[in-house]
């Protein structure tokens, strides 16, 4: 039986807590170790290892890395999956889908054994799903009205993808895509849709307040769609990216010149530092493993 229900910090160095905020830091730091041998988990939630980003001195461009414990409801939970095409129009892009779908299959089925909402979010192929009763059941229900967004700073992204973002030289832009990688399995129980509107009316109707992203591309679809970790933040619900299966669209050749992987490393702590923690499959796992 739980006697308190607090959140416990951890930083990647067990000493870092006493010099992140100095005295203040470590009386945290300590309470937090108490207080979590006092705490259980509350039965069948799931106890997610999140990562953030805090400014511990406001004013500076100095950012810590943070970890934290959250628990959440399965049944209050949806894993979205953003634009995860069959192909894309840029050769590298299409071949990191691939592989991060062969990665997504799994998780996913432990996730709706768990009772974890699965919603399928593949951007404009919807013609391709129009006889799936997957999709039918998402155009049936009523349409809520979601809450006045909340105003939160947009601030700008730390790459350059101006230029689409290709890293595959003389690939250019056309729809290329025609479904979602069928490496993801669509179950009986999940949902498709692209739009933010049907999907926040169906997580309204059914109590869902969580949002675990996967997909493409980081520093756009996956911020920027109108189901996306920007406007579901906007409209209150509690968003997590799942930071290793995920990619950005950002070519080396633009700003600031660093590798495809480093490029998509600072969008991921972009978002955790302005919009939502983000965490690892491997720990989503095993926070879904029974």
């Amino acid at each position: 039986m739980a006697l308190i229900s607090v959140t416990t910090l951890i930083v990647n160095s067990p000493f870092s807590p006493l010099l992140l905020l100095g005295g203040l830091g470590a009386f945290l730091f300590y309470t937090s170790i108490f207080v979590s041998m006092l705490v259980g988990s509350a039965p069948g939630n799931l106890r997610l290892r999140l990562r953030t980003r805090v400014q511990p001195f406001k004013g500076s461009d100095q950012w810590e890395e943070v970890y934290f414990f959250k628990e959440i409801p399965p049944g209050e939970t949806a894993i979205v999956i953003c634009d995860m095409w069959d192909k894309h129009w840029c050769k590298g892009a299409t071949r990191r889908v691939d592989a991060l779908a062969h990665l997504m299959s799994p998780l996913l089925k432990l996730a709706r054994a768990r009772g974890v909402q699965i919603v399928h979010a593949p951007s404009e192929v919807m013609d391709f799903y129009k006889d799936y009763p997957q999709r039918r059941l998402l155009q049936s229900l009523p349409k809520v009205q979601p809450p006045q967004a909340l105003d939160l700073s947009d601030p700008p992204l730390p790459i350059d993808d101006s230029d689409g973002g290709c890293d595959t030289p003389g690939d250019k832009e056309y729809k290329a895509w025609s479904r979602q990688n069928p490496a993801i399995d669509i179950g009986p129980q999940d949902v498709i849709s692209d739009a933010g509107n049907e999907i926040h009316s169906f997580f309204h109707q059914r109590g869902i307040k969580y949002l675990l992203m996967m997909g493409v591309h980081t520093n756009m679809c996956v911020l920027v769609r109108s189901f996306a970790i920007r406007q579901m933040t906007r409209w209150g619900i509690t968003c997590i990216l799942v930071r290793d299966l995920t990619d950005a669209m950002y070519n080396p050749a633009m700003k600031p010149y660093v590798s495809h992987e480093q490029g998509t490393r600072l969008v991921i702590e972009h978002i955790e530092k302005y919009w939502c923690p983000s965490i690892l499959s491997a720990d989503l796992k095993t926070a879904l493993l029974p």
